[in-house]
Protein backbone atom coordinates (compact mmCIF):
# COMPACT_ATOMS: atom_id res chain seq x y z
CA UNK A 1 0.00 0.00 0.00
CA UNK A 2 1.37 3.29 -1.50
CA UNK A 3 2.16 5.71 1.66
CA UNK A 4 0.75 9.75 1.33
CA UNK A 5 2.77 12.44 2.78
CA UNK A 6 1.59 15.26 3.87
CA UNK A 7 3.51 18.03 3.75
CA UNK A 8 3.09 22.14 4.49
CA UNK A 9 5.31 24.43 2.87
CA UNK A 10 5.63 28.22 3.92
CA UNK A 11 6.47 30.43 0.90
CA UNK A 12 7.44 34.14 0.34
CA UNK A 13 5.15 35.76 -2.70
CA UNK A 14 8.20 35.97 -4.73
CA UNK A 15 9.27 34.39 -8.73
CA UNK A 16 11.42 31.92 -6.87
CA UNK A 17 8.88 30.40 -5.07
CA UNK A 18 8.25 28.78 -8.64
CA UNK A 19 9.12 25.32 -7.71
CA UNK A 20 6.96 24.52 -4.79
CA UNK A 21 4.10 26.19 -6.80
CA UNK A 22 4.63 24.05 -9.65
CA UNK A 23 5.02 21.36 -7.95
CA UNK A 24 1.68 22.05 -6.58
CA UNK A 25 0.12 23.21 -9.63
CA UNK A 26 1.04 20.77 -12.39
CA UNK A 27 0.89 17.53 -10.45
CA UNK A 28 4.29 16.51 -9.30
CA UNK A 29 3.29 16.74 -6.01
CA UNK A 30 0.64 14.19 -6.31
CA UNK A 31 2.18 11.97 -8.64
CA UNK A 32 4.88 11.72 -5.83
CA UNK A 33 1.95 10.64 -3.57
CA UNK A 34 2.05 13.84 -1.49
CA UNK A 35 -0.69 16.27 -0.47
CA UNK A 36 1.29 19.69 -0.57
CA UNK A 37 -0.26 22.42 1.37
CA UNK A 38 1.35 25.99 0.51
CA UNK A 39 0.93 28.89 3.04
CA UNK A 40 1.90 32.19 1.90
CA UNK A 41 3.71 34.58 4.11
CA UNK A 42 4.67 38.48 4.05
CA UNK A 43 7.93 38.29 5.59
CA UNK A 44 11.84 36.23 6.08
CA UNK A 45 11.06 36.67 9.84
CA UNK A 46 7.54 34.83 9.73
CA UNK A 47 8.83 31.54 7.86
CA UNK A 48 11.87 31.16 10.18
CA UNK A 49 9.61 30.99 13.16
CA UNK A 50 6.69 29.07 11.45
CA UNK A 51 9.35 26.51 10.14
CA UNK A 52 11.00 26.63 13.89
CA UNK A 53 7.81 26.08 15.89
CA UNK A 54 6.78 23.34 13.13
CA UNK A 55 3.71 25.55 11.95
CA UNK A 56 4.92 24.56 8.55
CA UNK A 57 7.44 21.50 7.49
CA UNK A 58 9.65 23.00 4.92
CA UNK A 59 9.89 26.39 3.65
CA UNK A 60 10.83 28.72 0.59
CA UNK A 61 13.35 30.25 2.58
CA UNK A 62 16.80 32.68 2.35
CA UNK A 63 19.98 30.65 1.62
CA UNK A 64 22.13 31.96 4.38
CA UNK A 65 19.26 31.83 6.68
CA UNK A 66 19.50 28.07 8.28
CA UNK A 67 23.20 28.97 8.52
CA UNK A 68 22.77 31.66 10.84
CA UNK A 69 19.67 30.18 12.95
CA UNK A 70 22.18 27.27 13.91
CA UNK A 71 24.94 29.06 14.58
CA UNK A 72 22.20 31.18 17.24
CA UNK A 73 22.81 34.41 14.93
CA UNK A 74 18.74 34.45 14.17
CA UNK A 75 16.13 34.49 16.66
CA UNK A 76 15.88 30.89 18.73
CA UNK A 77 14.61 27.92 16.14
CA UNK A 78 14.83 24.50 16.18
CA UNK A 79 17.65 23.11 14.11
CA UNK A 80 17.31 23.56 9.85
CA UNK A 81 18.78 21.52 7.67
CA UNK A 82 19.10 22.09 3.90
CA UNK A 83 18.28 19.23 1.48
CA UNK A 84 17.73 21.23 -1.66
CA UNK A 85 18.07 24.61 -3.39
CA UNK A 86 15.32 25.96 -5.23
CA UNK A 87 17.52 27.49 -8.06
CA UNK A 88 20.20 30.07 -8.92
CA UNK A 89 20.48 33.70 -8.98
CA UNK A 90 17.12 36.05 -9.60
CA UNK A 91 17.85 38.65 -7.86
CA UNK A 92 19.29 42.30 -8.91
CA UNK A 93 19.76 45.53 -7.59
CA UNK A 94 17.67 48.56 -8.21
CA UNK A 95 17.89 52.20 -8.12
CA UNK A 96 16.23 55.41 -8.02
CA UNK A 97 16.44 57.70 -11.27
CA UNK A 98 18.04 60.04 -9.72
CA UNK A 99 20.69 58.09 -8.62
CA UNK A 100 21.08 56.09 -12.26
CA UNK A 101 21.88 59.60 -14.00
CA UNK A 102 24.32 59.98 -11.47
CA UNK A 103 25.73 56.88 -12.08
CA UNK A 104 25.53 57.35 -15.95
CA UNK A 105 27.54 60.58 -15.64
CA UNK A 106 30.45 58.68 -14.45
CA UNK A 107 29.95 56.11 -16.87
CA UNK A 108 27.25 53.96 -15.61
CA UNK A 109 25.81 52.12 -18.70
CA UNK A 110 22.58 49.84 -19.07
CA UNK A 111 24.67 46.83 -20.26
CA UNK A 112 24.10 46.50 -16.35
CA UNK A 113 27.81 45.38 -15.92
CA UNK A 114 28.68 45.32 -12.20
CA UNK A 115 32.40 46.65 -12.42
CA UNK A 116 31.80 49.28 -14.74
CA UNK A 117 28.32 50.55 -13.16
CA UNK A 118 30.22 50.25 -9.42
CA UNK A 119 33.27 52.18 -10.07
CA UNK A 120 30.27 54.77 -11.11
CA UNK A 121 28.33 54.27 -8.10
CA UNK A 122 31.89 54.73 -6.16
CA UNK A 123 32.74 58.10 -7.53
CA UNK A 124 29.14 59.00 -6.74
CA UNK A 125 29.34 58.57 -3.47
CA UNK A 126 32.75 60.27 -2.98
CA UNK A 127 30.88 63.63 -4.28
CA UNK A 128 28.28 63.22 -1.96
CA UNK A 129 30.73 64.47 0.45
CA UNK A 130 29.46 62.09 3.90
CA UNK A 131 26.20 61.72 2.76
CA UNK A 132 25.07 58.29 2.86
CA UNK A 133 23.06 56.93 0.08
CA UNK A 134 20.37 54.62 1.30
CA UNK A 135 20.11 50.90 0.21
CA UNK A 136 17.07 48.38 1.23
CA UNK A 137 17.68 44.58 1.45
CA UNK A 138 15.42 41.81 2.21
CA UNK A 139 17.11 40.54 5.27
CA UNK A 140 20.54 40.70 7.26
CA UNK A 141 20.85 36.44 6.62
CA UNK A 142 20.17 36.89 3.01
CA UNK A 143 21.99 36.71 -0.14
CA UNK A 144 20.78 40.00 -1.26
CA UNK A 145 22.67 41.16 1.47
CA UNK A 146 25.81 39.59 1.01
CA UNK A 147 25.88 40.17 -2.99
CA UNK A 148 24.78 43.65 -2.69
CA UNK A 149 27.75 44.24 0.23
CA UNK A 150 30.70 42.12 -2.21
CA UNK A 151 29.93 44.65 -5.25
CA UNK A 152 30.12 47.48 -3.24
CA UNK A 153 33.24 46.58 -1.35
CA UNK A 154 34.85 45.35 -4.72
CA UNK A 155 33.84 48.51 -6.01
CA UNK A 156 35.86 50.68 -3.59
CA UNK A 157 32.66 51.22 -0.72
CA UNK A 158 32.61 50.44 2.55
CA UNK A 159 28.84 49.04 2.91
CA UNK A 160 29.22 49.95 6.81
CA UNK A 161 30.54 53.80 6.08
CA UNK A 162 30.15 54.84 3.16
CA UNK A 163 26.07 54.15 2.71
CA UNK A 164 23.30 52.79 4.93
CA UNK A 165 21.40 49.50 4.35
CA UNK A 166 18.16 48.85 6.00
CA UNK A 167 16.13 45.60 5.94
CA UNK A 168 12.43 46.14 4.38
CA UNK A 169 9.84 43.61 3.04
CA UNK A 170 10.60 42.59 -1.17
CA UNK A 171 6.69 44.00 -1.61
CA UNK A 172 7.77 47.86 0.04
CA UNK A 173 10.84 48.35 -2.16
CA UNK A 174 9.44 50.07 -4.96
CA UNK A 175 7.24 52.31 -2.95
CA UNK A 176 9.97 52.87 -0.53
CA UNK A 177 12.32 54.23 -3.81
CA UNK A 178 9.55 56.12 -4.97
CA UNK A 179 8.92 57.71 -2.10
CA UNK A 180 12.53 58.38 -1.55
CA UNK A 181 13.51 57.11 2.12
CA UNK A 182 15.75 54.54 0.10
CA UNK A 183 18.13 55.42 -3.12
CA UNK A 184 18.54 51.51 -4.07
CA UNK A 185 17.48 47.98 -3.24
CA UNK A 186 18.59 44.41 -3.64
CA UNK A 187 15.86 42.30 -3.96
CA UNK A 188 13.91 39.33 -5.90
CA UNK A 189 11.46 39.18 -8.53
CA UNK A 190 9.10 40.74 -9.15
CA UNK A 191 10.18 43.67 -7.19
CA UNK A 192 12.77 44.75 -9.47
CA UNK A 193 10.46 44.64 -12.77
CA UNK A 194 7.62 46.52 -10.78
CA UNK A 195 10.30 49.40 -9.30
CA UNK A 196 11.39 49.60 -13.02
CA UNK A 197 8.04 49.81 -14.89
CA UNK A 198 5.52 51.33 -12.21
CA UNK A 199 8.06 53.50 -10.25
CA UNK A 200 10.28 55.11 -12.43
CA UNK A 201 13.71 53.17 -11.29
CA UNK A 202 16.49 51.94 -13.02
CA UNK A 203 18.20 48.36 -13.10
CA UNK A 204 21.81 48.94 -11.86
CA UNK A 205 23.36 45.58 -12.15
CA UNK A 206 21.79 41.87 -11.25
CA UNK A 207 22.97 39.12 -9.11
CA UNK A 208 24.05 36.76 -12.28
CA UNK A 209 26.31 39.96 -12.85
CA UNK A 210 27.96 39.71 -9.40
CA UNK A 211 28.66 35.94 -9.30
CA UNK A 212 27.16 33.75 -12.50
CA UNK A 213 25.28 30.95 -11.37
CA UNK A 214 25.28 32.22 -7.56
CA UNK A 215 22.93 30.53 -4.63
CA UNK A 216 20.06 32.06 -3.61
CA UNK A 217 16.42 30.63 -1.67
CA UNK A 218 16.78 26.93 -0.72
CA UNK A 219 14.32 24.47 0.69
CA UNK A 220 14.91 24.90 4.18
CA UNK A 221 13.37 21.66 6.88
CA UNK A 222 12.87 21.49 10.46
CA UNK A 223 15.77 18.61 11.00
CA UNK A 224 13.35 17.08 13.75
CA UNK A 225 10.63 16.66 11.10
CA UNK A 226 13.25 15.25 8.42
CA UNK A 227 14.41 12.81 10.33
CA UNK A 228 10.81 11.42 11.49
CA UNK A 229 9.63 11.65 7.80
CA UNK A 230 12.68 10.47 5.61
CA UNK A 231 10.30 9.29 2.89
CA UNK A 232 8.09 12.56 2.97
CA UNK A 233 11.24 14.64 2.76
CA UNK A 234 12.60 12.42 -0.62
CA UNK A 235 9.29 12.27 -1.92
CA UNK A 236 9.17 16.34 -2.07
CA UNK A 237 12.78 15.97 -3.15
CA UNK A 238 11.67 14.24 -6.21
CA UNK A 239 9.11 16.12 -6.60
CA UNK A 240 10.36 19.62 -6.85
CA UNK A 241 13.25 17.98 -9.08
CA UNK A 242 10.34 17.09 -11.94
CA UNK A 243 9.01 20.92 -11.03
CA UNK A 244 13.08 22.61 -11.61
CA UNK A 245 12.66 20.70 -14.90
CA UNK A 246 8.97 21.98 -16.09
CA UNK A 247 10.02 25.18 -14.49
CA UNK A 248 13.14 25.47 -16.84
CA UNK A 249 11.74 24.69 -20.62
CA UNK A 250 11.36 28.10 -22.10
CA UNK A 251 8.27 26.68 -23.01
CA UNK A 252 6.28 26.45 -20.14
CA UNK A 253 7.79 30.59 -19.11
CA UNK A 254 4.63 32.27 -19.80
CA UNK A 255 1.64 29.44 -17.87
CA UNK A 256 4.21 29.70 -15.26
CA UNK A 257 3.87 33.07 -14.96
CA UNK A 258 0.28 32.93 -15.22
CA UNK A 259 0.27 30.37 -12.08
CA UNK A 260 2.19 32.71 -10.45
CA UNK A 261 0.38 35.32 -10.45
CA UNK A 262 -2.07 34.17 -8.52
CA UNK A 263 -3.12 35.99 -5.44
CA UNK A 264 -3.03 32.79 -3.72
CA UNK A 265 0.80 32.97 -4.92
CA UNK A 266 2.75 36.13 -6.19
CA UNK A 267 0.03 38.23 -7.34
CA UNK A 268 0.20 40.84 -9.78
CA UNK A 269 0.05 40.95 -13.03
CA UNK A 270 1.92 37.81 -15.20
CA UNK A 271 3.64 40.34 -17.33
CA UNK A 272 5.85 41.52 -14.10
CA UNK A 273 6.93 38.06 -13.83
CA UNK A 274 7.48 37.22 -17.00
CA UNK A 275 10.63 38.84 -17.49
CA UNK A 276 12.58 36.90 -15.18
CA UNK A 277 11.74 33.92 -16.57
CA UNK A 278 12.74 34.84 -20.05
CA UNK A 279 16.12 36.80 -18.74
CA UNK A 280 14.45 40.10 -21.44
CA UNK A 281 14.23 42.07 -18.65
CA UNK A 282 13.26 46.08 -18.19
CA UNK A 283 16.29 48.14 -17.46
CA UNK A 284 14.58 51.80 -17.26
CA UNK A 285 13.47 52.71 -20.78
CA UNK A 286 14.75 49.87 -22.86
CA UNK A 287 15.06 45.90 -22.49
CA UNK A 288 17.78 43.76 -22.12
CA UNK A 289 18.59 40.39 -22.51
CA UNK A 290 20.63 39.04 -19.14
CA UNK A 291 21.58 34.99 -19.12
CA UNK A 292 21.20 32.97 -16.53
CA UNK A 293 19.06 35.90 -14.75
CA UNK A 294 17.43 33.09 -13.10
CA UNK A 295 18.31 29.19 -13.61
CA UNK A 296 15.61 26.68 -12.29
CA UNK A 297 16.74 23.80 -13.02
CA UNK A 298 20.15 23.72 -15.22
CA UNK A 299 24.09 23.95 -14.22
CA UNK A 300 22.89 21.74 -10.92
CA UNK A 301 20.76 24.64 -9.89
CA UNK A 302 18.68 22.58 -6.99
CA UNK A 303 21.71 20.71 -5.74
CA UNK A 304 22.70 22.18 -2.03
CA UNK A 305 26.62 22.66 -2.42
CA UNK A 306 28.45 22.52 0.86
CA UNK A 307 31.19 25.29 -0.52
CA UNK A 308 27.50 27.43 -1.04
CA UNK A 309 27.28 27.22 2.62
CA UNK A 310 30.38 27.86 3.35
CA UNK A 311 30.72 30.71 1.39
CA UNK A 312 27.07 32.51 2.74
CA UNK A 313 29.24 31.62 6.60
CA UNK A 314 32.62 33.95 5.33
CA UNK A 315 30.68 36.46 4.38
CA UNK A 316 28.84 36.28 7.74
CA UNK A 317 32.25 36.74 9.20
CA UNK A 318 33.49 39.08 6.88
CA UNK A 319 31.07 41.55 7.39
CA UNK A 320 30.77 41.08 11.86
CA UNK A 321 28.24 38.62 12.14
CA UNK A 322 29.66 35.73 14.00
CA UNK A 323 33.57 34.96 15.17
CA UNK A 324 35.27 32.83 12.82
CA UNK A 325 36.09 29.11 14.50
CA UNK A 326 36.45 25.75 13.36
CA UNK A 327 33.30 24.86 15.05
CA UNK A 328 31.39 27.35 13.30
CA UNK A 329 32.42 26.57 9.95
CA UNK A 330 31.40 23.24 10.41
CA UNK A 331 27.73 24.14 11.69
CA UNK A 332 27.41 26.04 8.31
CA UNK A 333 29.06 23.45 6.24
CA UNK A 334 26.71 20.60 7.87
CA UNK A 335 23.70 22.41 7.64
CA UNK A 336 23.37 21.83 3.37
CA UNK A 337 22.53 18.08 2.82
CA UNK A 338 23.85 17.19 -0.37
CA UNK A 339 23.68 13.09 0.94
CA UNK A 340 19.95 13.54 1.59
CA UNK A 341 19.51 14.86 -2.20
CA UNK A 342 21.55 12.03 -3.24
CA UNK A 343 19.35 9.78 -1.50
CA UNK A 344 16.31 11.28 -2.65
CA UNK A 345 17.31 11.36 -6.52
CA UNK A 346 20.05 8.53 -7.19
CA UNK A 347 17.30 5.86 -7.83
CA UNK A 348 15.53 8.22 -10.63
CA UNK A 349 18.60 8.27 -13.27
CA UNK A 350 19.02 12.04 -12.46
CA UNK A 351 22.84 12.84 -12.97
CA UNK A 352 24.21 14.25 -9.73
CA UNK A 353 27.38 15.68 -8.96
CA UNK A 354 30.12 13.01 -7.44
CA UNK A 355 30.98 16.09 -5.36
CA UNK A 356 29.54 17.86 -2.55
CA UNK A 357 31.47 21.19 -2.85
CA UNK A 358 33.48 22.95 -5.46
CA UNK A 359 35.73 25.83 -6.39
CA UNK A 360 33.07 29.06 -6.59
CA UNK A 361 34.00 31.51 -9.15
CA UNK A 362 36.15 28.53 -11.27
CA UNK A 363 34.61 27.11 -14.92
CA UNK A 364 33.61 23.48 -13.60
CA UNK A 365 32.63 20.46 -15.53
CA UNK A 366 32.18 17.58 -13.86
CA UNK A 367 31.45 13.54 -14.63
CA UNK A 368 27.94 13.00 -12.97
CA UNK A 369 27.18 9.77 -10.26
CA UNK A 370 25.44 7.36 -12.59
CA UNK A 371 26.50 8.65 -15.93
CA UNK A 372 29.38 8.67 -18.99
CA UNK A 373 28.81 11.85 -19.75
CA UNK A 374 29.89 15.70 -18.04
CA UNK A 375 27.72 18.14 -16.17
CA UNK A 376 28.63 21.39 -16.89
CA UNK A 377 28.60 23.62 -14.05
CA UNK A 378 30.05 27.18 -14.74
CA UNK A 379 31.11 29.62 -15.72
CA UNK A 380 29.86 31.02 -12.14
CA UNK A 381 32.65 33.50 -12.23
CA UNK A 382 32.67 36.65 -9.44
CA UNK A 383 32.74 39.65 -11.04
CA UNK A 384 35.98 41.00 -10.01
CA UNK A 385 38.02 37.40 -10.79
CA UNK A 386 37.32 36.14 -7.03
CA UNK A 387 37.61 32.62 -6.57
CA UNK A 388 36.60 30.83 -3.33
CA UNK A 389 38.11 27.45 -1.99
CA UNK A 390 35.76 25.75 0.48
CA UNK A 391 39.27 23.72 1.48
CA UNK A 392 40.59 27.01 2.35
CA UNK A 393 38.07 28.59 3.99
CA UNK A 394 40.61 30.67 6.79
CA UNK A 395 42.60 32.15 3.70
CA UNK A 396 39.99 33.56 2.34
CA UNK A 397 38.39 34.66 5.35
CA UNK A 398 41.71 36.53 6.25
CA UNK A 399 42.00 37.95 2.60
CA UNK A 400 38.17 39.96 2.51
CA UNK A 401 38.99 40.79 5.93
CA UNK A 402 41.92 42.63 5.02
CA UNK A 403 39.92 44.79 2.50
Amino acid sequence: MTTRHEITAGFVPLLDSALLVAAREKGFAEKNDITLSLVRERSWASIRDRLAVSHVDVAHILGPMPIACNLGLSAPAQKMIVPMALGLGGNAVTVSAALWWAMAGHGATPDLDARRNGEALQHVIAERRGVPLRFGVVHPFSGHNYELRYWLAASGIDPDRDIEILVLPPPDMGDALAQGLIDGYCAGEPWNTFGVVHRGAHLATTKAAIWRSSPEKVLGVNAGWAAAHPEALSALIAALDEASRWCGRPENHAELADILSSPAYVGGDAALLLPALTGMLSVGGETRFVRDFFVPHAKAATFPWKSHALWFYTQMVRWGQTKHSAAHQEIAAETYRPDLYRTALKSRGVALPSASAKVEGALTVETPVGSSGNLSLGPDGFFDGGLFDPDAVDDYIAAQTKR
